[in-house]
């Protein structure tokens, strides 16, 4: 029987550079020693204390249907902590819980694009935004940003890309997989392309307490873009509470009520007791979400020291995220090549610039979620690797 089209055709199949990491695991679970710097996932995990938040709330009862845009006490709380960091006036009602950022991504999509329309995104990318677009129905159409720009998107590329049958631009700062924090004059000439084209825009913010260079700006609090914006958060990055899939939409009431209603037929709402969690997590404040971000920091220094005296090795700016865009291209290897063969000397497992789009060609991103020993020694590894693919 065949399947329908929609489906079928969410991936496009072939192998994107994603078998480094299937391998890198294979090797992990046979015993073999290998630094995984390949997901974002926190080495610390979720603090005991939103577990047992978690555990008390399961344990009284809390284990049932939920209402389906989530509790008026976690929107409420996630709409204060976006008008506190933005500035923007926000209420529960421009907020609906959803399933992580994943599901938030998949229902901002539907929510401004019909089949046939094209939606634009950032090249290069989070592995699963094409697939996301594709879901839909919409026509997924990347827009190629360059490491000798830092990864920033161009207006005139934008302009070129935007066509009459586009009908969304997704953008994400801090970005992964680069690690790139877009500007005020990056943010304005992106908004300004929004408004001049009638595009929606999907700003995925999951990053935003991950800031090390500049300062986070969320788009929605630019002029005239309150009405156009879908923002994406998620308890995952902030909190390391990555399992527990707790997101939101953020966006004009009328789209959040329609997502709603996406919702009903779709997800059916997230748990209450993870929802009491994340209210729990929330009110921790500003100075826990620190603490999660702290190792990043650190890490990122890490980095920067590993690569100061050599040249084999450069890294896009490391503005923000969990990870670290490398440029291996002074090796004459490609991202995956020089993964595979990374893997195979050092035992180390990395991330091929070209698992996430064209413009990451001959990079590897690494993510800094190991210890900061085994990190420093997985950095000095990579260099020392790379550059004895220079002096051979």
């Amino acid at each position: 029987m065949k399947l329908s089209n929609r489906i079928s055709n969410i991936t496009t199949g072939g192998d994107d550079g994603w078998s480094v990491f299937y391998r890198a695991r294979a090797l992990r679970d046979a015993g073999q020693p290998v630094i995984e710097l390949t997901m974002g996932e926190h080495d610390i995990g979720t603090h005991r204390s939103i577990l047992d938040a978690m555990h008390r709330s399961g344990v009284a009862g809390n284990t049932g249907y939920s209402l389906v845009p989530g509790a008026m006490s976690l929107r409420a709380a996630v709409a204060d902590r976006i008008q506190t960091r933005t500035g923007v006036a926000t209420t529960a009602r421009n907020v609906i819980i959803v399933p992580g950022g994943q599901a938030a991504l998949f229902a901002a999509h539907h929510a401004v694009c019909d089949p046939g329309d094209v939606a634009l995104y950032i090249d290069p990318y989070y592995a699963t935004y094409p697939g996301t677009i594709r879901a839909v129905g919409a026509i997924d159409r990347p827009v190629r940003v360059r490491a000798e720009d830092g990864f920033h998107p161009q207006r005139a590329n934008l302009e070129a890309a935007a066509t009459p049958d586009v009908r969304s631009l997704l953008i994400n700062s801090p970005n992964n997989p680069t690690g790139a924090v877009y500007g005020r004059d990056t943010l304005d000439e992106i908004a300004d392309v929004c408004r001049d084209r009638d595009l929606w825009l999907i700003s995925d913010e999951v990053y935003d307490t991950q800031v090390w260079d500049g300062a986070h700006i969320s788009p929605r609090s630019l002029p005239d873009m309150q009405d156009r914006t879908l923002v994406v958060g998620s308890m995952s990055k902030s909190h390391a509470m990555t399992g527990s899939r707790v997101g939101w939409v953020c966006g004009p009431e009328d789209a959040i009520a329609a997502i709603g209603h996406l919702a009903t037929h779709n997800t059916y709402g997230v748990a209450p007791f993870l929802q009491d969690a994340a209210l729990f997590a929330l009110a921790q404040g500003t100075a826990f979400e620190e603490m999660v971000a702290a190792p990043f920091q650190r890490r990122r220094k890490i980095v920067l020291d590993a690569l100061s005296s050599q040249n084999a090795v450069t890294a896009a700016p490391v503005m923000g995220a969990m990870y670290a865009m490398l440029d291996v291209r002074a090796t004459g290897l490609s991202g995956k090549d020089f993964a595979n063969g990374l893997l195979d000397a050092e035992g180390i497992g990395v991330m091929p610039g070209e698992s996430f789009g064209a413009g990451g060609a001959g990079h590897i991103r690494v993510a800094m979620t190991v210890d900061d020993d085994r990190f420093a020694t997985a950095l000095t590894r990579i260099v020392s690797y790379a550059g004895s693919l220079i002096d051979g």
